[in-house]
């Protein structure tokens, strides 16, 4: 496994880090606060080349690889968690299903607006009653002369009421299960289609979060994404790429954490010495520390095996996506204890860090789902009749 960066890869995480500290940063306190959704900063992303990091450069992307993505998430989840899971959800979810099932046409109509940040992306497959248990759709299809009509709703759409293009997940037949599922590819402004009420989170508070409402809503027979009744593996196969994005961004925030920290505890001083002295804060220090680093070694692997496209990495991406959020909560924690009383104070970044990194052990699958995954692979092989 390559666990360096060549020299496109390091440029592309390079940028991230410098668009990170001169655009990202200064704004992440008042964008927590306020709630605003960003769009200068997609729109910067976009210019900067990140809204299609690993898309080919046919359709208008950077052509580079999934794991210089994942370090773009990483740097700019270091500054503003919110900011990172808006580009990760725009590409991991909205970007890569159209760019490995959907069709030449629907490449050249929606991937070159997504990859160039014309469009931003969005994914809707979570429902009322169905969260975890993904297959159990109450959202419907059904094929009409010239369209497929949809109807139902959905929660929790990332990027929500600023998306142009929507990858959502419908079934045909609920007696079917998975094997009714199919993906279309949907714009807001298609007859039918609604955006619901936008949620007020505990973090990650200038994401967009929203509901969608299908009444009656009217897509081209064109823009099925994949095989009819195939919806199903086009989700899981996206989760796949989606665990990393979120590995990724639990990274940027654990790292950020461990190094406000550092920063306190180097330069407040109890019993006449930093706190850095006391070895109860050593340890904490030197057990966080130890657990990104070996969080990143997870999400490169899994990000490699994507880039290396001989097969699925469900596994590999469920045990960086557990790890690195459960490292990052554990991080933030241990970070907001060193800062004291301070850390419960909003004048302190560590605060909205401790706010912002829980939802990385709930979204894209549990942190309970992923050890489902990852054991039910793992038991593969030994499990007799």
């Amino acid at each position: 496994m390559q666990l360096t960066l060549d020299e496109m890869e390091q440029a592309v995480r390079d940028t991230a880090i410098e668009f990170a500290a001169k655009k990202v940063k200064p704004l992440a306190r008042e964008l927590d606060e306020t709630g605003r959704f960003p769009t200068e900063l997609v729109e910067e992303m976009a210019a900067q080349g990140l809204m299609g990091v690993y898309v080919p450069e046919a359709y208008g992307g950077a052509g580079c690889t999934a794991t210089a993505y994942a370090y773009a998430i990483y740097e700019i989840s270091r500054a503003c968690a919110s900011t990172g899971v808006i580009l990760s959800a725009h590409t991991s979810l909205c970007v890569d299903p159209i760019l490995k099932h959907g069709t030449e046409e629907q490449k050249q109509k929606y991937l070159v607006p997504l990859a160039s940040g014309e469009k931003l992306g969005a994914y809707a497959l979570t429902e009322p009653g169905s969260g975890s248990d993904a297959a159990n759709l109450h959202t419907v299809f059904q094929e009409r002369e010239d369209h497929f009509e949809l109807n139902g709703t959905k929660l929790f759409v990332t990027n929500g009421n600023h998306a142009g293009v929507v990858v959502v997940y419908a079934t045909e037949d609920k007696s079917k299960a998975h094997r009714g599922i199919s993906a279309f590819i949907v714009e807001p402004d298609f007859p039918g289609f609604a955006w619901g009420k936008q949620e007020h989170k505990l973090g990650i508070n200038a994401s967009a979060t929203v509901e969608i409402v299908f009444n009656k809503c009217k897509v081209p027979k064109s823009n099925m994404l994949g095989a009819r009744g195939k919806g199903f593996s086009v989700a899981l196969e996206t989760l796949d790429g989606g665990r990393i994005g979120i590995a990724a961004q639990a990274l940027g925030i654990g790292r950020a954490a461990l190094e406000a920290g550092c920063r306190h505890v180097s330069t407040r001083e109890q019993f006449g010495a930093p706190l850095a002295k006391l070895q109860a804060i050593q340890w904490m220090i030197a057990d966080s520390a130890t657990e990104l680093d070996a969080a990143e070694l997870l999400m490169v692997r899994a990000a490699r095996l994507k880039d290396a496209g001989t097969g699925r990495y469900t596994t590999e991406a469920s045990m960086a996506k557990l790890f690195a959020s459960e490292a990052a909560f554990r991080a933030c924690d241990r970070a907001l204890q060193m800062h004291g009383g301070y850390g419960f104070i909003k004048e302190y970044d560590v605060e909205r860090h401790y706010r912002d990194v829980r939802i990385c052990r709930l979204y894209e699958g549990t942190s309970e789902i992923q050890r489902l995954v990852i054991a039910a692979n793992t038991l593969k092989g030994y499990q007799t009749a």
